[in-house]
């Protein structure tokens, strides 16, 4: 007689079958109300509409130019959902030329099947670069125990789907060692002002929804460590000897175009989402 599958299994089958941008999309959401609704953004409507708009157009027009069957508008939701966090400006024209850039990219810049540049993170710095009117804003989001544990545990459920823990984990502990020896070692100041630093919501962000994204990060584990080592090594150096705002943001950017170097040399196959 064969046996039915209990409640807690058919949940679990479940969960695990559904498309890991699914829970991205969720849990990006939520940041975002997070922000309007409790730390008092204000709610810019026309600014996340915007953002999100334009690039699922930009999407949907890429794909019908290339003539791509399988449509990843998902993964331009995510992309709109992540600029929304992260990216501020006075100009809706600025907002939808990042989006524009961030969604052309992946189509435009590409090797060997897969897109050079995280689609946000080349939006971000391509506004930053070209306009006055746009900027990153760290401070916005406060920071706590709370906050690194809300990110965190959301964050984590995404990253586990995927399969890049060890970007994060790897990224994380790098740049918290040389954060903790030279503010705490170095410096002399209390542990308070470092986790203050790494509690920070706009690096929590990118820490684990950007950084992370299994596109754009190399295919392999050992190289994915590398990588992830290297950016937070390089973002560590732009922040304190190049006093560079939102570092990792720019560390990303410059780190890129290895990913192509470091799967050359650790071959595994290309990351697919669920479709």
């Amino acid at each position: 007689m064969a046996q039915t599958a209990s409640f807690p299994q058919t949940i679990s089958s479940t969960v695990r079958s559904l498309d890991p941008r699914d829970f991205q999309i969720f849990f990006l959401s939520i940041f975002l109300c997070y922000g309007i609704y409790a730390l008092d953004w204000g709610a810019e409507w026309s600014k996340y509409t915007t953002l999100i708009g334009v690039s699922l157009m930009v999407q949907l027009l890429g794909e019908w130019i290339v003539g791509n069957q399988q449509s990843s508008w998902k993964s331009a939701v995510i992309t709109g959902l992540g600029l929304c966090l992260l990216l501020k400006s006075s100009e809706l024209w600025v907002l939808a030329l990042a989006a524009t850039i961030a969604i052309a990219g992946k189509f435009l810049i590409r090797y060997k099947g897969k897109h050079v540049f995280n689609p946000g993170n080349l939006g971000i710095i391509a506004v930053l670069l070209l306009t006055d009117v746009a900027w990153i804003s760290p401070g916005q989001w406060g920071s706590g125990f709370m906050l690194l544990f809300f990110f965190g545990a959301a964050a984590t459920m995404v990253l586990l789907k995927v399969g890049r823990i060890d970007t994060c984990l790897s990224f994380l502990i790098t740049f918290a060692a040389l954060e903790f020896s030279r503010t705490v070692l170095y410096l002399g100041w209390g542990p308070d002002v470092f986790f203050h630093k790494m509690c920070n919501g706009s690096f929590l962000l990118f820490t684990f929804f950007m950084i992370t994204d299994p596109v754009t990060t190399p295919s392999d584990g050992k190289a994915r460590i590398i990588w992830s080592v290297l950016i937070g090594v390089l973002a560590f150096v732009l922040s304190h000897w190049l006093y560079i705002h939102a570092a990792p943001i720019w560390a990303l950017i410059i780190a890129a175009p290895l990913t192509a170097l470091l799967d050359r040399k650790f071959k595994h196959s290309l990351f697919q989402w669920n479709r």
